[in-house]
């Protein structure tokens, strides 16, 4: 497709239904490393990200196959290798994830930084001291983090995050799962893909607990099984379809949706003059035919507005009423 032509000046009306989150997939199809047995993740979204990781992990030795349903299945007994290149990191930062699970069931990574040989502070320094204070040894050594684990087995222990950080989260509450002890999280990120990441867990044996809130407390169990788990629907996607009802002067819905993982950007399409029916799972916006009011936001990590949802909501004030 070389081009996109839209014939606008019309409302957007109509019903939707949410694609899987990719947030949520990539960490749990990272997670599936963790596991002895096969594990069936459905609801996958389509995308380039998602080949990425799937490709990552079929180099690692896992067997992957995806269906018509997009479905991803994977089996992670056979892992011989334990190399994450730059070739597949560079293209896709979330490609660290499979640092916490290769490290905790084999004992040894050894992963590309997602910018290669950057110098100074880098993202993922949270990650590497928090594995560090689970006892791994970790060297950075030509754009790579050489991971070991020299007792075999990651420790349980206390862990502060400087800052919070969802892949930093994610990476340690996947590595925490095999470790021998309790590992507990603190200032851990709250968003709603790691509390889905958590339920995958807890479906394939984990001992998990405080997903959601600032603190997270693991168990570390002897190994992982298999099963099967549907991704959560992407909050970004619904929210975006909603504000172009709203930019639109449309009435759309949005089904298969958490309406609780979007209250923040409720909050504000109220604001701007929407009206809003929810169910259990789904969400209208309807905007009669009225110009949307300018609303006033500032992103911050969840609950607050989400950093994602800022460049349409950029496009709603340059078309709303006042200031």
């Amino acid at each position: 497709m070389d081009r996109l032509v839209i014939n606008g000046n019309k409302p957007l009306n109509g019903e939707v239904v949410i694609s899987g989150a990719k947030n949520s997939a990539l960490p749990i199809i990272a997670a599936t490393l963790l596991a002895h047995d096969k594990v069936s993740v459905a609801n996958v979204p389509h995308l380039k990200d998602v080949t990425t990781m799937m490709e990552l992990l079929s180099q690692l030795g896992a067997k992957l196959t995806i269906d018509e349903k997009m479905t991803v299945h994977v089996e992670a007994g056979q892992i011989n290798h334990y190399i994450a290149p730059y070739e597949l990191v560079k293209t896709m930062r979330a490609s660290i994830l499979v640092l916490g699970p290769l490290l905790s069931r084999f004992g040894q990574a050894d992963v590309s930084l997602p910018g290669g040989c950057a110098i100074g502070t880098r993202p993922v320094d949270l990650h590497l001291k928090a594995l560090t204070a689970m006892g791994a040894t970790i060297e950075v050594e030509n754009g790579y983090i050489k991971a070991r684990c020299p007792s075999g087995r990651l420790q349980g222990c206390l862990i502060v995050f400087d800052t919070i950080t969802v892949t930093g989260t994610e990476n340690i509450l996947m590595a925490a799962t095999l470790a021998k002890g309790k590992t507990i999280l603190k200032n851990a990120a709250r968003e709603p893909e790691i509390v889905d990441l958590a339920n995958f867990l807890t479906q394939m044996g984990a001992k998990i607990k405080g997903a959601g809130t600032s603190t997270i407390e693991i168990e570390g169990v002897e190994s992982l099984t298999g099963g099967s788990y549907r991704v959560m629907s992407d909050r970004i996607e619904a929210g975006t379809y909603l504000t172009a009802a709203a930019i639109t002067r449309g009435k759309v819905t949005v089904k298969r949706v958490k309406p609780d993982s979007l209250l923040s950007l409720l909050c504000k399409f109220e604001e701007a003059g929407a009206e809003l029916t929810l169910g259990e799972d789904w969400i209208t916006l309807n905007m009669n035919d009225s110009r949307p009011q300018a609303v006033s936001i500032t992103t911050a990590p969840y609950p607050a507005f989400p950093t994602d949802m800022q460049a349409q909501f950029m496009a709603l004030n340059s078309i709303a009423e006042g200031s």
